[in-house]
């Protein structure tokens, strides 16, 4: 065995470690404080390191907070997906659901990260390009099924307000090529829809308003999916 590689091993292993026991005490910081009070000096210290010791691994605060949305984006993305994976030979409509239904059981079990990626923005930040592709992957999980009802003959395309076609068409080049554009739009609609029903339930906005939530939620998923043109039943 090479020393050298054992040395060099060992290192990555311990930065891994490290890395990850940052994360973890900013987001027990983000639970506690909010994204906007996010201090790197406070998470060396409650960790037991040096402010310049830390800055080794995130320079600033901006580099840690885009971290945080990356692994909270990515995590949100790979519980949808694993959920869309158990029904993926159902019809189209039953897997946008189960979609939607991943998306709010996600939130519900990390309400800290859901605010992150979803809340209010933090002040002085701005999230850069690096974190467009796990942002993205939801919306590409949906816009998926949609493309594969058009594809199977199975979709109604929503009809589209002749004032609304340039930029429908727009956003259809952009990243739903191959879909009629009145889907593309009501996809969108869609979409924001569904980040609105999961933060109303999220942030206390169905308070003495709402109970049965579970439910609520379900019959709006199909709403919303009735919405983009896919055929289901409520």
């Amino acid at each position: 065995m090479n020393p050298r590689n054992t040395a060099q091993g060992a290192r990555a292993r311990a930065r891994t470690e490290i890395t990850a026991a940052i994360k973890d005490e900013a987001r027990a910081q983000l639970a506690a404080d909010g994204a906007a009070k996010l201090s790197l000096r406070a998470v060396a210290r409650a960790l037991g390191m040096v402010s310049s010791a830390l800055y080794r691994y995130f320079p600033s605060r901006d580099d840690l907070l885009t971290a945080l949305i990356i692994d909270a984006y990515d995590s949100l993305g790979e519980a949808a997906e694993t959920a869309h994976h158990t029904v993926a030979g159902a019809p189209p409509a039953e897997r946008w659901t189960t979609v939607c239904e991943a998306v709010r059981g996600w939130a519900l079990a990390h309400p800290h990260e859901y605010a992150l990626i979803y809340g209010s923005p933090v002040p002085g930040y701005t999230a850069p390009q690096a974190t467009v592709p796990a942002a993205a992957r939801v919306g590409l999980l949906l816009i998926g099924i949609v493309r594969d009802a058009h594809g199977q003959g199975a979709l109604t395309v929503p009809a589209l307000p002749e004032a609304l076609r340039a930029e429908a068409e727009r956003m259809t080049a952009d990243f739903a090529p191959g879909l009629p554009p009145g889907a593309t739009a009501a996809l969108v609609a869609a979409w924001a829809q569904l980040y609105g029903l999961v933060g109303f339930e999220l942030f206390g906005q169905f308070n003495r308003v709402v109970e049965d939530r579970e439910t609520f939620f379900r019959q709006a998923a199909v709403r919303l999916a009735q919405g983009v043109g896919l055929g289901l039943e409520p």
